[in-house]
């Protein structure tokens, strides 16, 4: 069975208008400095460490409320996200990034931290 979808004028009104809209956001010009570029590399890969690092650390609860671990593995994980979380802090300082700014906004899906 071949399902179709039909889109109306309307329909193509309003993405028309979409793409109208986002391309007044966009910049006519790329900043190409190249701190501007080191900045912003380094707030990505820091925002992602983030992410798998709060990933990670829910993981490792459910194992420990899920009495999966030893002692002695909880002990290390907590060791290993404390050294994490201190050395993000330290990068951040260096970088000059405040904790809000890794958290990026995905528009209707809301932030991602």
């Amino acid at each position: 069975m071949d399902s179709k979808i039909l889109y109306t004028d309307g329909d193509i009104d309003r993405l028309a208008r979409a793409l109208e809209q986002s391309e007044a956001l966009l910049p006519s010009r790329i900043n190409a400095d190249p701190e501007n570029v080191e900045r912003g590399l380094v707030k990505l890969v820091l925002t992602l460490i983030e992410l798998l690092r709060q990933l990670m650390e829910r993981q490792a609860l459910h194992r420990i409320e899920a009495g999966s671990l030893s002692d002695e593995e909880i002990e290390r994980l907590g060791e290993t996200f404390l050294k994490l979380t201190n050395r993000m802090e330290e990068l951040k300082v260096v970088f000059g990034l405040e904790g809000e700014e890794l958290n990026l906004d995905l528009g209707p899906l809301g932030h991602l931290l």
